[in-house]
């Protein structure tokens, strides 16, 4: 970081909290995530590595309705929530990149119990990951985006409720 007031970036923060942090918190309108959807490069790659490493079950794939001949494919992730990826044939979609606005890592709660095996799975796999804290796993997906298996509970950060 350069010259970067550390002092006013907390200041800020703790103004924030004051201001819209409300302690009788109200309901939200949204039911919960529906999906979060990615573009993929490889349809069989991406379910490979989703189901075959990661051990979230493909539950569907049918044609995308915005782009004639694109995949539109779903991944279990518990608890209700989906991930969901397009393909793109015959559109130069680019590599990845973190940009301002985009995805800079999706956080999956697993079991801790699940967790050290997903860890081992990621080794055994071949897949660069970063541990941290004990109960995080930092790795890439086969086109880039930045996945974090999290052992805390949802509705939790490291022993601090959030939700």
């Amino acid at each position: 970081m350069t010259d970067v007031d550390l002092s006013a970036i907390d200041a800020d923060r703790e103004r924030i909290r004051a201001t819209y942090l409300k302690p009788d918190r109200p309901a939200s309108s949204a039911r919960g995530l529906h999906h979060f959807a990615i573009v993929s490069s490889d349809v069989e790659r991406t379910v490979r590595f989703y189901q075959e490493v990661l051990e979230f079950p493909l539950t569907e794939i049918f044609e995308n309705r915005d782009y004639r001949g694109s995949n539109h494919f779903f991944f279990d992730i518990g608890n209700g929530n989906l991930i969901a990826f397009f393909d793109f044939p015959g559109l130069d979609v680019g590599p990845y990149a973190e940009v301002l606005g985009g995805l800079h890592h999706m956080a999956i709660s697993v079991d801790p119990e699940n967790w050290a095996s997903l860890v081992e799975r990621l080794t055994e796999n071949g897949v660069p990951h970063e541990v941290h804290s004990g109960v995080s796993v930092y790795f890439r997906d086969p086109d880039g985006a930045r996945i974090e298996l999290i052992a805390d509970p949802l509705g939790e950060m490291y022993g601090q409720h959030v939700l």
